[in-house]
């Protein structure tokens, strides 16, 4: 019998209204059964926006050093849990437990940083331009978020979304991805345990196309969050503007590796590995391109493609894998036809693009690290977000030629560039348009006390964690205190 799941609406874990429930399996192994989820429809979504709205009234007066000292014990709690909930995540989205630790971590650390916050939450003051007045900007919040979550990061995303909302007042539903609603679930116990009134965050499963598309559309709503592919995040967009309801996106990235002449090649080398099959390529700043000096080229190459080969496939639960399963059949569908591009647009296939079905892995979503050499950057495969573990080498002959190249799509999230030329170095940090960058490091390995995103098609401009998030989460209020007791006629000319 297989275990059932539930919505959590103001406080009560319950069914979805029409009665249907979806599977969700194991990626690595499609008998392994994890339990029925809800399959919900606007019929929970309402009911779900109303507690939120209903929570909302008390919530936002709540102290914000008391609602810190909520997320404190959140953070506590996901310390405790931290094995448990790894291995959750591992059997659900099917990264290795390492990373799936890694992700709880970044949990963890989203807790304490927010829960800190709550004694904060600056907002400014300044000289009035008038006598005997006050002047000074403070932070409110907006009230009922939506926050839609992906299946890459199943926890550490909603943190980032979540904290940040709660602890500047407002309420929210949580629609996580199909693919990871088992992490979700078990995150909302957790805060429960915490002490998380009924109503502040209420949890619905469900499709994007009907959950998702009912959040962004209701009236209630006030902020949408999604984290995504740029198509559906343009969708979300659209409809939200046509309302004014505030939306913030974090989108897709075509990120890229440099590697110039004078790096440190063994390191860049790791990098490289890292970045490009770390989680399997599921990573928004994920490397996909790697530019590198003409000069080192083959020497990079062949190293890599050996490296490659030698990566250990398999159940993310079995602690000497180093690379686990593409997250479903469509993904896996998704990352064979664009090695077969590949090929078909004239870059030579080094090792990999094919999937991996050998032994105890033929009942799961795997695929081969794949490499590509003599990748021109207009090539579908150097400029389309694949998301799975395939990466393009890209030749180049000189430093402003790299810059050019990684610059060259629509996309602008993460950039790494290996150089020891400070020059260089202080250069790239300039020119390249990206929201983040690395000098030595791979493109992955976010910290989450600085602002996450992008420029051009990755985003809409905001950007999560740091202390940028609470933009994404507050309104500003400009206050004036007038106590001279008199009329003062500000912005005419008062000059004498």
């Amino acid at each position: 019998m297989a275990q059932e799941f539930f919505n959590h609406i103001d406080g009560k874990w319950l069914v979805a209204k029409s009665g249907r429930a979806f599977e969700n399996r194991n990626p690595a192994n499609r008998d392994d059964l994890i339990g029925l989820f809800p399959a919900s429809d606007v019929a929970d979504v309402d009911a779900a926006v109303t507690a939120a709205k209903k929570a909302f009234a008390i919530w936002r007066l709540v102290p914000a050093p008391k609602r810190g000292e909520i997320l404190y014990r959140v953070g506590e709690l996901l310390k405790k849990y931290k094995e448990e909930l790894a291995r959750i995540e591992t059997r659900e989205m099917g990264k290795v437990l390492k990373e799936a630790r890694g992700d709880v971590q970044e949990g963890i650390d989203c807790a304490f940083l927010n829960a800190g916050e709550g004694r904060r939450l600056f907002g400014e003051t300044t000289p009035a331009e008038l006598p005997n007045k006050f002047a000074m900007s403070v932070r409110a919040p907006i009230g009922v978020c939506a926050l839609i979550t992906p299946w890459n990061f199943p926890l550490a995303i909603p943190t980032w979304k979540l904290f940040p909302a709660l602890i500047c007042g407002n309420t929210v539903i949580l629609k996580p991805a199909e693919d990871t609603p088992h992490t979700a679930s078990r995150f909302v116990e957790i805060l429960n345990q915490a002490g998380v009134p009924p109503g502040v965050v209420n949890l619905i499963h469900g499709r994007g196309e009907e959950v998702g598309a009912a959040l962004v559309r209701h009236k209630d709503v006030q902020l949408v969050s999604f984290t995504g592919s740029a198509a559906v995040g343009r969708e979300i967009a659209s409809v939200c503007g046509q309302s004014l309801k505030r939306v913030s996106l974090e989108l897709g990235g075509k990120n890229a590796q440099i590697v110039m002449e004078d790096a440190d090649l063994d390191l860049a080398i790791e990098g490289a590995l890292w970045g490009a099959f770390g989680t399997t390529g599921q990573r928004c700043t994920a490397t996909s391109r790697l530019i590198v000096h003409r000069d080192i080229a083959k020497k990079i190459t062949d190293a890599l493609v050996t490296r490659a080969e030698q990566i250990k496939i398999g159940d993310g639960l079995d602690e000497s894998v180093e690379m686990g399963p593409l997250i479903n059949q469509a993904a896996r569908g998704k990352v064979l036809r664009y090695s077969e591009i590949g090929k078909q647009e004239g870059a030579r296939l080094l090792t990999g693009g094919a999937i991996h079905d050998a032994g105890a892995c033929a009942n799961g979503y795997f695929f081969q690290p794949t490499i590509f050499a003599q990748v021109k950057p207009t090539m579908r495969i150097a400029q389309e977000e694949i998301f799975g573990p395939v990466l393009s080498i890209i030749e180049i002959e000189s430093f402003a030629e790299a810059i050019d190249v990684l610059n060259g799509t629509a996309y602008g999230l993460s950039s790494s560039i290996y150089t020891n030329d400070v020059t260089r170095a202080f250069r790239a940090m300039r020119d390249i348009e990206a929201g983040i960058t690395y000098i030595n490091g791979p493109t992955i390995g976010a910290e989450v006390h600085l602002p996450f995103g992008g420029v051009k098609d990755t985003g809409n401009g905001h950007r999560e964690a740091g202390t940028t998030v609470y933009d994404i989460f507050t309104e500003w209020k400009s206050i004036y205190v007038d106590y001279s007791g008199k009329l003062q006629k500000a912005q005419i000319d008062n000059a004498e």
